[in-house]
């Protein structure tokens, strides 16, 4: 299965990077000198769904630019790389991954700064906000309807940070980034830093140029939103209001969100549930009793568990149905058989 990351379209074979060589001792060296590294860190220490084997070299950067720093020189190295960001949306694989897994805490925020004229989609004057691409999407949401600023107010519930939110144009509720994205800015696969309007990006749904590999080696290293002016209290009522309504209708525990894309004109939901696999079970893999488009792990589930039946989903469905599921959920590493 396939490997998709921020980089993964530019990542050089794990066969080019091996101890054999030499090579990676030398590298986890020029990474302690940037930023704190572990070997062999399990990366279900670092996923919602508990789920992930180790991960070669783990390295956690503190800003924008230790992130730069870092994947370039894994580069240097031709080491695969893999940017983490709240370890939600993804199924880390048992044997884990291969290369420099780059744990983004990079969470510096500027603004809201004074209105200017706002390109977005749906926004006239607006405030602008800068934010780097390990910064929480959620908690920037209620940290802004706080502070009485409106926008992003619908992604109070949404997990991840603002790296994935671009990758993938999270949205929730009627709302996503692409309505409020102003710019992007990011390494790209020639270690050149450039800054991206928004409307360069391809957002669609739950999709991106760089999700789709057609900006090879790009790396979001932070990003510029419009917010407006509001009501406060008022804003953080809406927040609330949708948070409680997704916590009434999501399973709560470990898992990694909405595991397919909704097809056209229905939910991805509907159709497992149509098939009989509510509840459905594989080791300690369980396809929720109370939302059908959520896997949970009950303890000790594997990867393979999970991939397993995410793989019946799609069989069922696509028999029935004539509809093929596609991940909204990434499987990224090795071992998942």
């Amino acid at each position: 299965m396939k490997l998709v990351t921020q980089e993964a379209m530019s990542a050089q074979p794990a066969a080019r990077w091996g101890r054999a060589e030499g090579m990676d001792d030398r590298l986890i060296e020029q990474l302690r000198a940037i930023a704190p590294v572990k070997t062999g860190e399990p990366l279900s220490r670092h996923t919602t769904f508990g789920i992930g084997g180790p991960a070669d070299v783990f390295v956690t950067v503190r800003n924008a630019a230790e992130l730069a720093r870092a994947v370039i020189t894994a580069r240097e190295f031709a080491a695969p790389v893999f940017i983490l960001g709240a370890g939600s949306n993804i199924l880390a694989g048992d044997r884990g991954i291969r290369g420099v897994v780059i744990d983004n805490q990079a969470k510096a925020i500027e603004g809201p700064l004074s209105p200017n004229p706002s390109p977005t989609r749906g926004v006239g004057s607006a405030y602008v906000v800068r934010a780097e691409s390990g910064v929480p999407f959620a908690s920037l949401a209620r940290q802004l309807a706080r502070d009485g600023y409106g926008g992003i107010e619908w992604a109070a519930g949404i997990p991840g940070t603002l790296g994935g939110a671009v990758v993938y144009n999270a949205g929730a509720y009627d709302g996503c980034l692409a309505d409020v994205l102003r710019s992007v800015t990011m390494l790209d696969g020639n270690n050149a830093t450039k800054t991206a309007p928004a409307a360069d990006l391809g957002l669609a749904y739950r999709t991106s140029s760089i999700l789709r590999g057609e900006c090879p080696g790009c790396v979001v290293l932070s990003v510029e939103i419009a917010v407006t002016r509001g009501d406060g209290a008022a804003l953080m009522r809406r927040g609330a209001d949708l948070d409680e309504q997704r916590l009434g209708a999501q399973p709560r525990g470990r898992n990694s969100g909405s595991t397919f894309k909704n097809p056209p004109g229905d939910h991805a939901w509907r159709l497992i549930d149509a098939v009989g696999l509510r509840g459905y079970r594989i080791g300690d893999a369980r396809i929720s009793e109370k939302h059908s488009n959520f896997i949970e792990n009950l303890g000790e589930a594997r990867a393979a568990d999970v991939a397993a039946l995410m793989r019946e989903a799609q069989r069922r469905v696509s028999e029935q149905f004539g509809i093929d599921l596609q991940n909204e959920v990434e499987l990224v590493g090795e071992g998942f058989e």
